[in-house]
């Protein structure tokens, strides 16, 4: 009873357990069986498969054919397991030479005409292949983002005759190492000079860089909230191999395989105000990452806040916390990274136009307090920095010059004041807990006093204030300051407009 046994991956969350292809064939009726809980496209894998072998002109057993895929209880879904089920019926079948197929994890959707298709998640996949110990094979088009994994040795394949050639010794594949020109090519972002005025809103971006906050910007239509929040990401610190690989495999888990042109940027993520919950925090009946996820290490900007449904905007509130998402089906449940930096933007009333020097605004407070009651309070405090972006000048507007910061500028101060808390306490200041909030944000006696006055004033929560240590350390570190000042306390008392609201 010939048996052929190979590797394949499936996906669950960011996890790409090991799944076995084993092919069993045995005396009997002709069939062709696949087994181990597969979905419709895994089941449909067998009139591919059996095209594929024709077209290639090998033979296919007119006996009983039983593909299981192990373990039973893992459900496998999409066409990425068609490459190991054509293996392994040639290897039984004593077409192909079975000894190396054990060093190797095999991945890929087939043609009819035998061509490999490219798969989604294979960064996961060669991840977890390379610390298996086993070599990845799979489509020469899911290749260069595979080969972002150090220490993984990967095959690029066109074809199945191709595959069949190098296990037969008669052309052996190239292990692939071509590095990507774009891997060391730093990433061109929309420069912050070219946004006239907003001085204080580009200081509290600047803030938010440094110790990755969460901004809300308010103000009138046209002051350059979206432009803001469009070149924020430029001046962040440049993504480490690790954050560069983790934004990756989202992406390659989301979009079927990542852009190489993307490697090291950060990723901007600008939903409409109609997208549902789902489609922010990731589901499905196989679960794929939202938006949350896919703006992980980068920026999700979230313009019309208000607009947004108020449901929709409370699946915020853990991840914000957190820094990742759980989701929960009857069946399975996956996990996903969602370490993100939120930057909204909202009117300050139904119209638009309060505070504008037009005074174009009609708007009654009670329609004012419904408008910004559809962001719940529990949301604003998690919110860093509640800033007012302010109509611009005349005089400035129509400045042909503009005399703004640029942003490699700002980012060589973000940069510094990022080193500083990473070489402190390992990680940026948003993310202290109440412990090291109690360690590294300790106030003098002037500081503690101001601070208390401001508690008690604006009648700031548990929240509030220790975001307001957060943010004020960072003020610090860009000052490059140890101690915390009176001056660095005020300054972030002023970035909680919302709370003077209140």
């Amino acid at each position: 009873m010939p048996l052929a046994v190979l590797y394949s991956r499936a996906l669950s969350g960011m996890d790409a357990p090991l799944v076995t292809v084993e092919t069993h064939i045995a005396n009997g009726l002709p069939s062709f069986t696949i087994v181990g809980l597969p979905e419709t496209e895994v089941k449909e894998s067998k009139d591919r498969v059996r095209a594929a072998l024709q077209t290639a002109h090998f033979k296919i057993p007119a006996q009983r054919i039983t593909i299981n895929l192990a373990p039973a209880d893992l459900p496998k879904e999409s066409g990425r397991f068609d490459l190991p089920i054509a293996l392994g019926i040639l290897a039984a079948s004593g077409q192909i030479p079975a000894d190396k197929l054990d060093q190797y994890e095999w991945a890929g959707e087939l043609a009819l005409t035998g061509e490999l298709r490219p798969i989604h998640g294979a960064l996961a996949m060669t991840y977890s292949a390379s610390r298996s110990g086993r070599s990845f094979v799979l489509p020469h088009q899911n290749a260069s983002e595979a080969a972002l994994v150090k220490k993984a040795h990967v095959y690029a394949a066109h074809s199945l005759l191709q595959i069949c050639a190098h296990l037969t010794g008669d052309k052996p594949l190239a292990i692939y190492n071509c590095i990507p020109e774009r891997q060391n090519h730093t990433p061109d972002y929309p420069d912050m000079a070219e946004v006239k005025g907003q001085v204080q809103v580009k200081r509290a971006l600047e803030i938010a860089a440094a110790g990755n906050h969460s901004v809300l910007m308010t103000g009138p239509p046209g002051t350059g909230k979206s432009m803001l929040a469009a070149r924020f990401p430029g001046i962040l610190p440049p993504m480490s191999e690790v954050e560069a690989l983790e934004s990756a495999a989202i992406q390659s888990l989301s979009h079927g395989s990542f852009d190489i042109a993307n490697w090291k940027r950060r990723p901007y993520r600008a939903p409409h105000h109609t997208a549902s919950g789902v489609a922010l925090v990731g589901g499905g009946s196989h679960p794929r990452p939202g938006e949350i996820s896919l703006a992980m290490h980068g920026v999700l900007f979230l313009d019309e806040l208000a607009e947004f449904d108020r449901k929709v905007l409370e699946v915020l509130r853990e991840p914000l916390e957190s820094g990742k998402i759980t989701i929960s089906r009857a069946a399975r449940q996956a996990e996903f990274p969602a370490r993100f930096q939120l930057i909204a933007a909202m009117n300050p009333c139904p119209c638009g136009y309060l505070g504008h020097p037009s005074g174009k605004c009609h708007c009654t407070p009670d329609q004012i307090a419904r408008y910004r009651g559809k962001i719940s309070g529990p949301l604003l405090d998690r919110i860093d920095l509640q800033i007012e972006v302010p109509a611009i000048p005349q005089d400035e507007l129509i400045r042909k010059q503009t005399s703004g910061e640029k942003s490699e500028t700002i980012r060589h101060r973000v940069e510094n004041a990022y080193h500083l808390q990473t070489n402190r306490q390992k990680k940026t200041n948003s993310q202290l807990s109440v412990k090291e909030i109690d360690r590294f944000c300790v106030l003098d006696t002037v500081s503690e006093n101001l601070l208390k006055q401001a508690i008690s004033r604006l009648n700031l929560s548990a929240r509030a204030y220790h975001r307001i240590l957060k943010v004020a350390r960072t003020i610090a570190d860009l000052a490059r300051v140890d101690q915390i000042s009176s001056q660095h306390i005020a300054e972030a008392i002023q970035y909680r407009k919302m709370d003077r609201h209140s």
